[in-house]
C-alpha cells in the first residue's frame, strides 16, 4: 500500500468523513425559479414492456438508475416476464401459512392528497398511526368483509387498518413464491453478485428479503426515503391499484424542513406531505397510478409515499446497484444518521469492503469513491490501533467467522468495523456487548474492564486495497 500511517500521532479522536469531498455525481437539476405550475407534476417516466426480451434489455437497468429519473413505473412486467402473481394473492398466502404474523397500521382513511389534523380543520404533516399484531389469515378476512361492506356504503374518515411489514424471508415456507422472483431481471433480484444488499452477509429484513403489504381503500406507507437510501422494487400483486407520489432526492431536505416546522421527526416520524406546501416551495412531485402487474422502481434517495385505491396486496425488497449515485447517497446518509443519532440499517463500512473483495467495478467514479471510503477506514484504525498500543491497552486477535453480522455501538447505534470493544454485562461471561470507542470511554476511561477485539489484520485489509482495482469493460459485469 502506497500510503501509511503507522506511527501517525494524532491528540484527541481522529474523525474524518468516508466521502471523497472532490467527486459528487448529483445531476444538476432546474433551478428555474419559480418552476411553473405545469412543470411541478412532471410525466412519470414510465417504460411498457411488451416482451421477455424488452424485460432482459441492458436499457431497462440503464433508465432505471439514471440520477435524473427518481422513480420509474414499468407498465406490464409481470405479463412478459410471465410472473404468476397469483401465488401472492390472499388465497394463496392463507393456503401457504395462514398463521404467519402480521403487524397491523390502524389509520384513518382520507382522499390521497389529503391528511387532515386531529380536529379535522386543516391540513397538516404528520400522520400517526397505532400498531398491532395479527395472522395472514385473519387480515385476509378482514380484507374480505371490508369489500363486502363497501358494496353497502363508503364512509370517509373511518377507521382501516393496514397489514404491513410481512415478513416473507424463510426459503422453506415461501419457496414458491420466492422461486417465481428468479425470473426478473438480475439487477431486480432480491440476491445478485450486482447488488451491494447481496454482500451484508447476514439478513436485513425487508430490504435484503422480499416483504409483503395487504391492505384496502385507505392504507398508507408515509412519506419516506429508503433505508441509506438503496434503491428498492414494489410490485402490485393486485386485484386494486395504488397512488404514488414521488420526489427527487434533490430536494429531500426541503421536505426535512417541512417536517421539522410540523414537529416531526425526517427520519423516524410518521409523516404525509401536504401538495400544496410542496408546489409552493418550487418542489416537483411525481403523481401515478400502479396497476395490478406494475412494478415500481424507486430510485436511490427518492422520497416517496403510496396510498392504496383498492383492495390489493404488494411486494417490495431493496437492491443496491454498484453505481457511483447509489454508493454515494447511501454513504452520505450513513453519515448524516451519525449526526442525528439514528441508526443506519446497512452496515457501509462493512459493505463496502465486502464489496471491494467480492465485486468486480467498472466505473470509474464508484472505484473511487470505495477506494477512498477504504482508505479513510484503514486511517481510522489504525490511528486508533496505534493509540490504544501506546497506551498499553491490550489487542486481541479474533478473526470473523461465516454469516457473522455486522456490529453496532449498543449505545449511540454508529457502526462498529474491526476494533469491537467489548464489555461482559453483570459480569456474566455469556452476554457480551460491543461499543463504540466514544462510548466505551464513557463508561470506562481507561477502558480497564474493556476487551477490544480485532476481527482483521491491518495486512489483510491493505491486500484488500491493494487488490481492489478498476476493471475497464466495455460491458458492465452486472447485467
Amino acid at each position: 500500500m502506497s500510503c501509511c500511517f503507522r506511527g501517525a500521532r494524532l491528540k484527541g479522536k481522529f474523525k474524518e468523513s468516508y466521502l471523497l469531498p472532490a467527486l459528487s455525481v448529483k445531476p444538476v437539476l432546474t433551478t428555474e425559479q419559480p418552476i411553473p405550475r405545469e412543470k411541478l407534476n412532471p410525466p412519470t417516466p414510465s417504460i411498457y414492456l411488451e416482451s421477455k426480451r424488452d424485460a432482459l434489455s441492458p436499457v431497462l437497468l440503464q433508465f432505471c438508475t439514471d440520477s435524473k429519473n427518481p422513480i420509474t413505473v414499468i407498465r406490464g412486467l409481470a405479463g412478459s416476464l410471465r410472473l404468476n402473481l397469483g401465488l401472492f394473492s390472499t388465497k394463496s398466502l392463507v393456503e401457504a401459512n395462514g398463521e404467519h404474523a402480521v403487524e397491523v397500521r390502524t389509520q384513518v382513511q382520507q382522499p390521497a392528497d389529503e391528511n387532515w389534523d386531529p380536529s379535522g380543520t386543516g391540513q397538516t404533516w404528520p400522520c400517526e398511526s397505532s400498531r398491532s399484531h395479527t395472522t395472514i389469515a385473519k387480515y385476509a378476512q378482514y380484507q374480505a368483509s371490508s369489500f363486502q361492506e363497501s358494496l353497502q356504503q363508503k364512509p370517509v374518515g373511518k377507521i382501516i387498518k393496514f397489514g404491513t411489514n410481512i415478513d416473507l424471508s424463510d426459503h422453506k415456507r415461501w419457496k414458491p413464491q420466492l422461486q417465481e422472483l428468479q425470473k426478473l431481471p438480475a439487477f431486480m433480484r432480491v440476491s445478485s453478485s450486482g447488488n451491494m444488499l447481496s454482500h451484508v452477509g447476514h439478513t436485513i429484513l425487508g430490504m435484503n428479503t422480499v416483504q409483503l403489504y395487504m391492505k384496502i381503500p385507505g392504507c398508507r406507507t408515509p412519506g419516506h426515503q429508503e433505508n441509506n437510501n438503496f434503491c428498492s422494487l414494489n410490485i402490485n400483486i393486485g386485484p386494486g391499484d395504488c397512488e404514488w407520489f414521488a420526489v427527487h432526492d434533490n430536494y429531500w431536505e426541503a421536505i426535512s424542513d417541512f417536517c421539522e416546522k410540523h414537529g416531526v421527526d425526517y427520519l423516524t416520524g410518521s409523516w404525509w406531505p401536504v401538495l400544496d406546501d410542496l408546489y409552493r416551495a418550487n418542489i416537483p412531485v411525481y403523481r401515478f397510478i400502479q396497476r395490478p402487474g406494475d412494478l415500481v422502481w424507486i430510485n436511490a434517495g427518492t422520497v416517496h409515499w403510496v396510498q392504496a385505491v383498492g383492495w390489493c396486496n404488494n411486494i417490495a425488497w431493496n437492491v443496491g446497484p454498484v453505481n457511483s449515485y447509489q454508493y454515494q447517497l447511501a454513504l452520505e446518509r450513513f453519515e448524516w444518521n451519525e449526526v442525528k443519532k439514528v441508526k443506519s440499517i446497512v452496515p457501509m463500512i462493512h459493505v463496502s469492503w465486502n464489496v471491494a473483495s467480492n465485486v468486480t467495478v467498472t466505473d470509474p467514479d464508484t472505484y473511487k469513491m470505495i477506494k477512498h471510503c477504504l482508505l479513510q477506514s484503514i486511517k481510522h484504525i489504525q490511528i486508533l490501533r496505534d493509540q490504544l498500543v501506546a497506551t498499553g491497552k491490550k489487542i486481541s486477535y479474533q478473526s470473523r467467522v461465516k454469516d457473522e453480522p455486522a456490529y453496532y455501538c449498543n449505545e449511540c447505534d454508529v457502526e462498529v468495523f474491526d476494533l469491537l470493544f467489548v464489555t461482559s454485562e453483570n459480569g456474566s461471561r455469556k452476554m457480551y456487548v460491543v461499543h463504540c470507542e466514544d462510548c466505551a470511554r464513557q463508561r470506562n476511561p481507561n477502558l480497564s474492564s474493556v476487551v477490544v477485539l480485532e476481527q482483521y489484520r491491518m495486512e489483510e485489509l491493505m491486500n484488500v486495497y491493494d487488490s481492489f482495482s478498476l476493471v475497464l469493460t466495455l460491458a458492465s459485469s452486472y447485467i
